[in-house]
């Protein structure tokens, strides 16, 4: 079955989606753009800072189904730019680690609120064997 997870850490979902959707043993993460949780105002004026923020916005909704970025299985990213590729890249290596989710990476005409950058994720738990 199903379930919404939803974290105070993370910006609240903007309409009728949740923040993530737990089924079994994977958690399927919605798009996260750099929105502050507390002020719901865009974060870094360059690509760097932003994915920075949208880093920490799926961390903690990630932390609510006890998971992190080491769980990560695929994700997409989401550029207005592929100018801002490198710089993306850069802040992205850090935080993920080998072996490495699986990833697409798309340009986009627009994204939203104005945003440079969005990561959504799909993070998965390997069953407990008994």
């Amino acid at each position: 079955m199903k379930r919404a997870i939803t974290s105070d850490r993370a910006p609240k979902a903007v309409g009728p989606y949740s923040q993530a959707v737990a089924f079994g043993h994977l958690l399927f993460c919605s798009g996260q753009i750099p929105l502050d949780p507390v002020s719901g105002e865009i974060v870094g004026a360059d690509v760097a800072a932003q994915t920075e923020r949208v880093i920490e916005n799926i961390k903690a909704v990630l932390a609510v189904n006890a998971m992190s970025l080491g769980d990560a299985i695929k994700t997409t990213v989401f550029l207005t730019t592929m100018d801002d590729f490198a710089a993306m890249n850069e802040v992205y290596a850090r935080h993920f680690t080998q072996p490495f989710p699986s990833r697409s990476t798309v340009a986009v005409v627009a994204l939203p609120r104005g945003a440079k950058v969005e990561i959504e994720v799909t993070a998965g738990k390997s069953q407990a064997t008994a």
